[in-house]
């Protein structure tokens, strides 16, 4: 019992002296790591490129100072925080500037505008009396509307109700009223109908000259569906290379034969490209450089009952790629009178360098980001104009005859004209709400849907044609008069001719371009500066905070383990 008793005791004491000195090695370890950190907190205060940091090291020093250090060390990195993140919210929200080009650009590298030209004259008045002319039609019609609410006149062909049917949209659709009434009668295609009702081209395009070259114009025009009805464009990329397949313009031009394009915004022209093509150019300014056109109406064949009492031409410039919206802008072309129009373009253009940012950060749209559902070719404009048909499908069911649609969509009667012609300022007021309630400004949140938002940022190349103009009288009469001529006026009676000229103002034109304002370069080189400024910090300040906290501090633990030992 005794010996059992003896080796049991002698086991406790085993284990107890073990334990002591597991806890004495631990206890080491623990004093040399502490020891190896404060040698090389020292050791990095000591050698350190930051500036004030080696005063917090320094065993001499007095607290007092130390801890001034300490406050001033902090402060700097407040400040540091501070400009930086403030050089990071200009560089996140404002990355892209818009600043001229380094060196000009001479007129032949852009195409020459298209030019939309539309007449007031959108069939010939027909002759006094006639109890089928448009006023009469329209005072039958409004009788109607506070009456049966159905409108059958009598003694009135097919043919001509079509026509009536056709000019209530292409009038002074304005003064149509939410009411109107009903309309019987088949449906049919309004692009049909008014190129019937056309007045014969080569009697209101006189002559044409373009490149000091006369010809008839008909060469140089085509025809282009718009708001207004049909016009004729010049120099305007056909319908089949601005419009997709599935569209009924496409379809519809799809027959015709027009001259390939070779030119796009963003590449400019092939390096092919000879001095004569498609879209067409010009060498130089002035106005032997650009098209001169007489155009021409009669007194006789004026409606006012239609168009109102401003009668003549409208034009609108654009660029070859774009759709002409010509109710938005134009010049009027008034007759009797004579018309210059000095081109001065505005070009934009886009560096390599900004295509890595996102289009809501340079507020711009490459062509290839937008794909547009009607068009091939983006642009702000045919965006907006796609957007506005597709609120107005939302909204009234249709779309307007000469709005981009698909074959399968349907169009608005007359009875959805008041629809459509709303249609436009109720997207504009739905946007803005959209956009004030992004902003905050706006509690409630407005109704979604296809209605909410087009998304149209502008192209980053874009190509805008600002105009100046000059007008000067243009009588026609006194100068046949003069000249003895009586033959004109017995061919032409009644004729009012106005003349146009467009052309380039300058031969060279100074072009804007979209740069990086802030790249990824810019704002680290900033950082730096910042860093360096208040603090005397740099890369290698950061590499000298790695070594002594990596492989010094091991160097230190290892030396520290074996003098322990």
């Amino acid at each position: 019992m005794l010996g059992r008793r003896q080796s049991y005791e002698m086991e406790t004491d085993m284990e107890s002296n073990n334990k002591m000195c597991i806890d004495l090695t631990a206890k080491k370890s623990q004093n040399s790591i502490a020891k190896g950190l404060t040698l090389t907190y020292r050791d990095y205060c000591q050698h350190t490129s930051i500036h004030g940091v080696q005063y917090l090291g320094e065993k001499e020093r007095p607290i007092k100072e130390r801890v001034f250090w300490l406050v001033v060390f902090v402060v700097s990195i407040y400040c540091c925080a501070r400009l930086i993140n403030n050089a990071y919210t200009k560089w996140d929200a404002t990355p892209v500037i818009v600043s001229f080009a380094e060196r000009s650009t001479p007129v032949w590298n852009i195409p020459f505008p298209a030019v939309t030209i539309c007449s007031e004259t959108k069939r010939v008045l027909k002759k006094s009396g006639d109890h089928n002319s448009y006023a009469n039609l329209y005072n039958q019609f409004t009788a109607a509307m506070h009456a049966t609410r159905i409108f059958k006149p009598e003694n009135i062909t097919a043919k001509e109700m079509e026509e009536f049917r056709t000019l209530l949209h292409v009038c002074n659709t304005k003064i149509l009223q939410q009411d109107t009434p009903l309309i019987p009668g088949e449906e049919f295609d309004y692009f049909e109908v008014l190129d019937r009702m056309l007045p014969p081209f080569e009697r209101y395009f006189f002559y044409c000259r373009w490149l000091s070259r006369y010809n008839e114009c008909d060469k140089y025009f085509h025809k282009t569906l718009t708001e207004e009805g049909i016009c004729y464009t010049f120099n305007g990329l056909p319908p089949t290379e601005i419009y997709r397949e599935n569209t009924y313009q496409y379809h519809r031009s799809a027959a015709e034969n027009f001259t390939q394009s070779s030119w796009s915004l963003e590449t400019g022209y092939d390096a092919s490209s000879d001095v004569e093509t498609f879209p067409a150019r010009v060498l130089s300014a002035g106005a032997r450089s650009g098209i001169f056109m007489a155009l021409q109406s009669f007194k006789q064949e004026v409606d006012y009952a239609c168009r109102g009492p401003v009668q003549g031409f409208k034009v609108l410039l654009h660029a070859p790629d774009d759709v002409p919206q010509v109710s938005k802008q134009f010049v009027r072309i008034p007759m009797g009178r004579e018309v210059l129009i000095a081109v001065k373009p505005n070009m934009i253009t886009t560096s390599t360098g900004i295509a890595e940012y996102h289009p809501q950060r340079r507020q711009c749209f490459l062509s290839h980001e937008r794909l547009l559902r009607f068009f091939k070719i983006y642009s702000e404009s045919n965006c907006q104009l796609e957007c506005l048909a597709n609120f107005t499908l939302s909204k009234c069911g249709c779309v307007k005859f000469s709005m981009p649609r698909s074959l399968e969509m349907p169009v608005c009667g007359e009875e959805k004209i008041h629809c459509y012609e709303r249609a436009e300022r109720d997207q504009l007021v739905h946007e803005f709400q959209r956009v004030r309630f992004l902003n905050g400004g706006d509690t409630e949140e407005p109704q979604s849907g296809a209605q909410s938002a087009c998304n149209c940022l502008p192209a980053c190349t874009s190509l805008v044609y600002n105009t100046e103009i000059s007008q000067a009288n243009f009588d026609l009469e006194e100068m046949l008069a003069a000249e003895g001529d009586t033959e004109f006026m017995r061919e032409y009676p009644g004729s009012q001719m106005s003349r146009l000229s467009i052309y380039f103002k300058q031969s060279q034109f100074i072009t804007s371009k979209r740069s990086e304002l802030y790249g990824i370069t810019d704002f680290l080189a900033n950082c730096g500066g910042i860093f360096g400024l208040f603090m005397g910090f740099s890369i290698l300040s950061l590499v000298e905070l790695l070594y002594h906290f990596t492989l010094r501090f091991g160097a230190n633990l290892k030396h520290l383990f074996k003098v322990n030992l």
